[in-house]
């Protein structure tokens, strides 16, 4: 299992657990790192407004064969035209964690360590079109994130990131990933 933490500082030596507003049940500081399956989750500028689609198990052959015929990839990623420049320009450095230290929040795809970290590895992308197309992820544009809120009532999961920054947010009901 590989674990990442993606940053827009290419300069982080050590990693510190820190406390992150807004996680119920989570008071203590944590290095927070996502699994390679959700890696592409993070591949975008920390405040922009993403929402993401894709089948589980739970999904029903009715949303199973509509999500099928809407596209090939694992995942749809949903951002505003609003932030495409950005997307466009941006580097992510990705930091590479080894597993050890680290225990899963949930089937989530999230993992923390109440310890210090150092990182194993550290890549820089700066073609984050290219990077998602290689993750199995195929990104969709919309004018507004605010259109998908119905998704939230398919059996399709649905996770939303930074909806808080959505131009016509609030949107949707935010829920840990699968």
């Amino acid at each position: 299992m590989r674990l990442f933490h993606f940053s827009d500082d290419n300069s982080i030596d050590v990693f510190m657990p820190r406390v992150v507003q807004g996680l119920q049940g989570i008071d203590a500081p944590q290095v927070w790192a996502i699994d390679d399956w959700h890696q592409a989750m993070y591949l975008f500028p920390h405040d922009c407004p993403r929402i993401f689609v894709w089948p589980v198990e739970t999904t029903t052959p009715e949303y199973l064969t509509a999500y099928q015929k809407m596209t090939s990839s694992r995942m749809v990623a949903h951002i505003e035209l609003g932030w495409l420049e950005r997307l466009s320009r941006i580097i992510v450095y990705r930091y590479e964690f080894s597993p050890e230290a680290f225990e899963p929040l949930g089937n989530s795809g999230m993992w923390m360590s109440s310890r210090p970290t150092m990182p194993v590895n550290v890549e820089r992308i700066d073609n984050i079109e290219k990077a998602l197309t290689d993750a199995g992820v195929e990104l969709r544009v919309l004018p507004s994130l605010k259109t998908l809120e119905p998704l939230w009532e398919t059996s399709l999961h649905v996770s939303g990131i930074g909806l808080a920054h959505a131009k016509d947010g609030p949107i949707g009901q935010p829920r840990l990933v699968n």
